[in-house]
């Protein structure tokens, strides 16, 4: 298992459009992805689940993943937050 912390920086956070590229990002993956905010978690191939967590610009969240391919994942995934989600 492996996790990070990364800050939220794009604006408006994750919302929905966001939400969906992560999830997409994260089911091309066969590992487990979970994010968690204020002691809630989530499964990160969930949209709703994302969006739930009400991750606005400035929040930091977990990423923890595991599984066969767990490193590549969370670095596919943190790329992905820390770069805006590619939507700049």
């Amino acid at each position: 298992m492996v996790e990070t912390t990364v800050i939220i920086t794009s604006d408006p956070g994750v919302h929905l459009r966001a939400a969906a590229i992560f999830v997409r990002e994260a089911s091309r993956f066969k590992s487990d992805v979970l994010v968690m905010k204020d002691g809630i978690e989530v499964n990160g191939k969930s949209i709703l689940g994302l969006v739930s967590l009400v991750a606005e610009r400035g929040s930091s969240i977990r990423i923890r993943v595991k599984g066969v391919d767990e490193v590549e994942t969370l670095e596919t995934l943190t790329d992905l937050v820390k770069n805006k989600f590619y939507e700049d």
